[in-house]
């Protein structure tokens, strides 16, 4: 027992570099990256609820401080989240924390809702090295498969417009 708790850091894995060039290793990643996933939670909570930003952000946040506060290894830790060395994942942290304020500050869910957004257009005609981003027809075939599929669940026909 003895041993177990006090040799265990001891006989730690020491990584010696990130092979990435500019990206230091951080002896005390693992505490590093649970600050900062503590701070994200917190920082997000200015983010109103109902926001899908908040959301994503405290799902993959609360994930990752769980892996952080389960795991002591920090190879284990980068094999459970499968995105990166730990050395990434801080900086990842990081901007996230930066990017939490700049949209606090931006507050794009601030759009009031009879805010009418002024639609202008354009008739010059489109370059030719540039894609008009218009869907072809949808083939026949689409309709028979979707018509089979509706009429073994009792949905009315769709037929092609």
């Amino acid at each position: 027992m003895f041993l177990r708790v006090i040799g265990r850091p001891l006989m730690a894995k020491v990584k010696q570099t990130t092979g990435i060039v500019g990206l230091d290793v951080v002896p005390n990643a693992r505490q590093v990256l649970i600050n900062l996933y503590t701070k994200t939670l917190k920082e997000i909570q200015a983010v109103p609820e109902d926001e899908g930003y908040r959301k994503a952000v405290e799902s993959f946040t609360t994930h990752r401080l769980k892996v952080c506060q389960e795991e002591e290894d920090w190879e284990m830790i980068e094999k459970k989240m499968g995105c990166g060395q730990v050395e990434e994942l801080i900086e990842e942290a990081q901007d996230e924390l930066k990017l939490i304020e700049k949209m606090i500050e931006w507050d794009p869910w601030g759009v009031p809702d009879d805010y009418e957004c002024e639609v202008i257009e354009n008739d010059a005609p489109v370059p030719k090295h540039v894609p008009l981003h218009r869907p072809g027809p949808v083939p026949e075939e689409f309709y028979k498969t979707l018509e089979a599929v509706q009429s073994k669940n009792g949905a009315p026909a769709v037929t092609s417009v």
